[in-house]
């Protein structure tokens, strides 16, 4: 006979198989954008076939490849059939617009949902990392999941990282940076109602978009230290990584020129046009924001500094602290 330990035991070994064959079940739609892609994408194509977490299926909108873009995706169509690799056309209108577009079609259902550029390389485990993450989350509660990079050239070779972050991720920080790629970022059904929920609007950048309303909407963002993809720079970059002392004074510059301030414009446009869906706490940090935006140098300085937001950096701050001043923001 069985002592009540042993049962108990055979029970827990019971339970535990049962999570696991539930998580190895539980689906992933990765939505990769395609433009001319030709010289990268086979071994993206490559690494996506060979995640560790099987249960997967990719939704390619190619936005009007006039070099061998679609003959690679259809080959690769063909030969791991429909079920796995669905095509569609982008509405050529920019790389933003193109992922919103394939992220809010209604017939992709999954538990999860992963951005995916055309020319990286995703380590094994990219999927079944950010999903280790994202099933502590419950079902209800927007969470979106982003990692740090390995960066390499044309070649494939490391050149360097994507930076750390030492400071608290939120709104307020999203305010006025972007801090992670989406190439990296997987995200739980909730937070994909979310990005549906005003799938038309002029956004910057999906992924800038992506950390706005998750944290706004009082979701979850997590960044994870290990790199988890192989982040490829090169002259065809949409939008390449930024790092080091050089790509800093870029920014700088870029202040002066006023393209954030332009690009926060855009941002609080398109907030307003969802500030029902943000928490309470974080639609009077937006109001703060605005508000503060519209004053004389004396008070905007003020007001900036009361409405709580931040970069993550010493020096990015030291930048933000200018571009107030000279009214970059």
């Amino acid at each position: 006979m069985s002592s009540p330990l042993s049962a108990d035991s055979a029970s827990s070994s019971l339970d535990s198989d049962i999570v696991e064959v539930s998580e190895r079940r539980e689906t992933v739609a990765i939505l990769m954008c395609s433009f001319n892609g030709e010289r990268f994408l086979r071994e993206q194509l490559a690494s996506i076939e060979h995640q560790d977490h099987a249960q997967w299926r990719l939704f390619v909108s190619d936005d009007g490849s006039i070099d061998s873009t679609r003959d690679i995706l259809e080959s690769f169509q063909a030969r791991l059939g429909d079920q796995k690799v669905t095509l569609f056309s982008g509405p050529g209108t920019g790389f933003a617009s193109n992922f919103m577009s394939v992220t809010c079609r209604e017939e992709i259902n999954a538990d999860f949902f992963a951005w995916s550029d055309q020319d990286d390389i995703w380590a094994a485990d990219k999927l079944s990392a950010a999903l280790t993450w994202l099933r502590q989350v419950p079902v209800d509660v927007p969470a979106l999941y982003a990692t740090r990079t390995t960066l390499v050239n044309e070649e494939g070779v490391a050149v360097g990282l994507t930076p750390l972050y030492s400071r608290t991720f939120g709104f307020p920080n999203a305010l006025v940076q972007n801090i992670a790629a989406g190439n990296t970022m997987v995200f739980n059904r909730a937070a994909r109602e979310l990005l549906r929920s005003k799938a038309h609007l002029n956004i910057v950048a999906h992924d800038w978009w992506a950390y706005l309303l998750v944290t706004g909407a009082g979701g979850l963002f997590h960044f994870d230290e290990v790199p988890h993809l192989l982040y490829r720079q090169h002259e065809a970059n949409s939008i390449g990584a930024s790092t080091g002392f050089k790509s800093t004074i870029v920014r700088i510059q870029k202040l002066f020129q006023g393209r954030l301030s332009r690009w926060i414009d855009q941002n609080i446009s398109n907030l307003e046009a969802v500030e029902f869906l943000l928490a309470e706490q974080n639609r009077e940090v937006l109001q703060r924001f605005k508000t503060a935006r519209s004053r004389n140098l004396p008070t905007r300085l003020f007001g900036i500094w009361r409405s709580g937001v931040y970069r993550q950096t010493f020096m990015g701050n030291l930048g933000l602290l200018v571009a107030v001043i000279f009214k970059g923001v």
